[in-house]
């Protein structure tokens, strides 16, 4: 990797309600598609800090990061991106950010391909973190 080369790092949260639909937030940017809470680090942040920053960012709460469950590198976009198992708080309203135009749970067949591959290893966590390269 050259110095000038850009690189990215991201962390995600898997948050599933009751029924063990996945949340997934629905962008207001670039191609308007669906993802899990969460984005990229900023330089002066740990992984779990930037999770956590993202995450109040755009759903108006602090989550509970349970674990961490894999590191998947992304080459189309030149990123690591860490997926953690994550509850809201009792009694959590979601709040979006103007980053969001609406959210919903999804059941894992109706996630794309990647992201239900990454949401299963979470859900199926055996207290070893998982490494892919897609």
């Amino acid at each position: 990797m050259a110095f000038s080369d850009h690189y990215r790092v991201g962390a995600h949260a898997v948050i599933t309600n009751s029924d063990d639909k996945v949340l997934l937030l629905k962008a207001t940017y670039a191609n308007f598609s669906w993802g899990l809470p969460g984005g990229g680090i900023d330089p002066e942040e740990t992984i779990l800090q930037g999770l956590q920053r993202e995450c109040e960012e755009e759903l108006g709460t602090i989550v509970q990061v349970e674990y961490l469950s894999g590191i998947y590198l992304h080459t189309d976009i030149n990123a690591h991106v860490s997926i953690f198992r994550c509850q809201l708080p009792d009694h959590t309203e979601i709040q979006l950010s103007h980053e969001h135009s609406e959210y919903t749970f999804f059941a894992l067949d109706e996630l794309s391909p990647i992201q239900r591959v990454r949401v299963q290893d979470c859900l199926n966590f055996t207290g070893e973190v998982i490494f892919r390269k897609f």
